[in-house]
């Protein structure tokens, strides 16, 4: 199956080293008519060898399990280029762990705690090509690495339409030679407009324009 392109079946890999957690996730997945659970792993070599036999289109990963950090093991999964998509499930309230998890590649980051919906929501979203995080984790990302508190000096009134699509673009993950290909545009003036774009929000590089679009909802206002 092409990853993000069959909405008719989403193949998940559900990591966690709780097996309560674990099987009860399972069961309420499986109960989706959209979704297939091809697998489960309960440590971080488990993960790594079932994602390369059983080619997931989604990974479900504890930040926290016995034998390496999830952020370990989703750093191995970006270096290897694995077909899967990764989701951060976790429990933790750190927000340097969600930043973290973000700069290593995680396409969604969903708190264990969230709603049964709003995990659904996301694996559905993640599947399509789009980065998603729970917005009160945005919220929070967004505060821990905003030097100053109080609102930004920008809002969506104050891009153009081409800057609302780059935005929107890299929300969802892609590189500037992909935006400027998908535009039809080159990549320097992929790297322009990002820099008036910054200007204008007040954030200092790809990662706060990402959270700041999910927690403003700028990637839905193209």
């Amino acid at each position: 199956m092409t990853k993000g392109k069959d909405r008719e079946n989403i193949r998940v890999l559900v990591v966690d080293d709780h097996a309560m957690f674990r099987e009860g996730l399972c069961q309420l997945l499986a109960a989706e008519d959209d979704i297939t659970v091809v697998g489960e792993a309960r440590t971080g070599a488990e993960c790594l060898g079932l994602v390369g036999k059983l080619k997931p289109d989604i990974v479900l990963l504890d930040l926290k399990m016995p034998d390496r950090n999830g952020l370990e093991v989703l750093s191995d999964l970006t270096r290897a280029d694995a077909p899967a998509q990764v989701i951060i499930l976790t429990a933790s309230e750190d927000e340097s762990d969600y930043v973290e998890a973000v700069r290593r590649g995680a396409r969604g980051i969903v708190p264990k705690a969230a709603a049964t919906e709003r995990l659904l929501e996301g694996i559905r979203k993640v599947s399509q090509g789009e980065t998603w995080i729970d917005q009160r984790v945005a919220a929070e990302v967004m505060k821990a690495i905003t030097e100053t508190p109080g609102p930004r000096r920008g809002d969506k009134a104050l891009l153009t339409p081409r800057e609302h699509e780059i935005v929107l673009l890299v929300a969802q993950g892609f590189r500037n030679k992909e935006i400027a290909d998908r535009l039809s545009i080159s990549e320097q003036t992929v790297k322009n407009h990002l820099h008036n774009i910054f200007d204008k929000l007040g954030v200092s590089d790809r990662l706060e324009l990402a959270l700041y679009a999910l927690h403003h909802k700028l990637a839905k206002a193209v």
